[in-house]
């Protein structure tokens, strides 16, 4: 059976893990391997999770992870951006896992907790050619808004991202 949970110290491994399998499995055909292994040494060390499960606010409200067994296979987290307006900062599960509803836990317990914060709309960005996150964001309601340059840069390498919106 998968729990959805806020994370806690002690699955700051298996978010590390699944963040970066995930990432690589989204980005291996679209996104050089210098960028996307940039991407990974920057967002999803041990350090940076640990402070990122440990210390948070409206503005990161935390990860959650789906774990089954004590396993971490998915982890998401988001935050406010603006007083009523939230955001899907990072959702990723394991490869293998994909199409089982355990990315749509995850966004449920981020959804319900921006609520919480008075959230009345959300927000994702979503690379252009990302086709394993656009089709999932579609059919949660979000629309897209606009473009904008997507993080980050390597070697003159840039990235679109798409801004994704609904109410909530």
């Amino acid at each position: 059976m998968i729990h959805i949970l806020k994370a806690s110290p002690s699955h700051v491994a298996g978010i590390a893990k699944v963040c970066s399998d995930g990432y690589r499995a989204t980005y291996k055909e679209t996104h050089s391997k210098a960028y996307i292994e940039g991407i990974i040494k920057e967002f999803y060390n041990h350090e940076r999770i640990l402070k990122e499960v440990t210390e948070t606010s409206k503005q990161w409200g935390g990860y959650f992870v789906a774990l089954e067994e004590n396993e971490v296979i998915g982890a998401g987290g988001g935050g406010l951006v603006e007083d009523v307006s939230g955001e899907i900062f990072v959702l990723y599960l394991n490869p293998t896992r994909r199409n089982e509803g355990i990315g749509t836990m995850i966004v449920d317990a981020i959804t319900k907790q921006q609520k919480g914060f008075n959230a009345t709309e959300q927000w994702v960005s979503v690379s252009k050619g990302n086709q394993k996150g656009i089709p999932f964001y579609e059919a949660k309601g979000f629309i897209v808004s606009h473009e904008r340059d997507g993080h980050g840069s390597v070697d003159g390498e840039s990235y679109i991202s798409l801004r994704y919106r609904r109410e909530i």
